[in-house]
């Protein structure tokens, strides 16, 4: 899925102009990559959670040449989806005790 369906899917169900829709997902994304940028988690309820974490810099090798170079520190994004997500994929139902224990494990894992 696009942007642009993204903006078509707001404008056909909730209403909104095409001009509306559009701002308003371009607002939501830019204020999820400056949350990250910033090295702040974006929780989602329901979806799950966006977390930026620090790679140290470490050796490695051009498979190529099998030559060593050395990979510089840097910062990844990486994607935890949560349990109703994953259940929803799988189409798996999910209990409301079963969604309130994973929303309290993954609560437990940030902290």
């Amino acid at each position: 899925m696009t942007k642009a369906e993204i903006v078509e899917h707001i404008y056909e169900r909730v209403g909104f102009s095409k001009k509306e829709s559009a701002e308003l997902v371009e607002k939501v994304f830019q204020i999820i990559k400056e949350t990250l940028a910033d090295g702040e988690k974006v929780k989602i309820s329901g979806f799950g959670n966006f977390v930026v974490r620090e790679k140290n810099a470490r050796k490695g090798r051009n498979p190529q040449t099998g030559e060593e170079i050395r990979l510089s520190a840097r910062r990844v994004l990486t994607f935890k989806p949560s349990l109703v997500l994953k259940n929803a994929l799988n189409e798996s139902p999910v209990s409301p005790g079963e969604a309130a224990a994973a929303a309290e494990a993954a609560s437990a894992e940030s902290s």
